[in-house]
């Protein structure tokens, strides 16, 4: 997913963002992922076909897309960490006034609120016409493994991917 452009289709504008930085998550058996605990009404998209949205809301404060990666009943995603805005900035910057204009779409919570995405937006085809993801043959710059973020358990997985030469990438750039 590195590389490739995240849009989303609001009110017949398109907003856009090479997508810089993600995070896997991937069954049961990850205690860091959603779906640890069983099929839940909040993660049953999960457990739906590879290529739909599931988005959920955290800490009470902010949504978090995720891609759904795996075949039906095995529930994986990857979460969409940060973008670099591409198209739609002055949309996105009225959610966001003071932030500057490549920091719009740095970190999940940012991301969701620049491009208007809450819970509504779960479970939405990414091959359909209002969010999905595009390749423009944009190539990463260096992509870099480190540890996912902002979690407790798992810690140590190396399942976050970023693209290291990015000015949008929300946090550590190192192992």
């Amino acid at each position: 997913l590195l590389g490739k452009t995240l849009v989303f289709v609001r009110r017949g504008k398109r907003l856009s963002g090479k997508i810089v930085e993600v995070e896997a998550y991937i069954g049961e058996d990850d205690p860091a992922c959603h779906a640890a605990p069983g099929l839940t009404g909040r993660n049953a998209v999960m457990y739906g076909p590879p290529g739909y949205s599931y988005v959920y809301f955290i800490y009470g404060m902010y949504h978090c897309l995720n891609v759904v990666t795996e075949k039906k009943d095995f529930p994986a995603a990857i979460l969409i960490r940060a973008a670099e805005p591409v198209e739609g900035m002055e949309a996105m910057a009225k959610t966001s006034p003071k932030i500057a204009n490549h920091l719009l779409l740095s970190g999940p919570g940012r991301l969701c609120r620049s491009f208007g995405l809450t819970v509504s937006h779960s479970g939405l085809d990414l091959l359909g016409d209002r969010l999905f993801i595009e390749d423009l043959g944009e190539k990463p710059g260096e992509i870099v493994r480190t540890p996912r973020i902002g979690i407790r358990k798992a810690v140590d997985h190396l399942w976050r991917f970023i693209d290291a030469a990015s000015p949008a990438v929300s946090g550590p750039r190192k192992k």
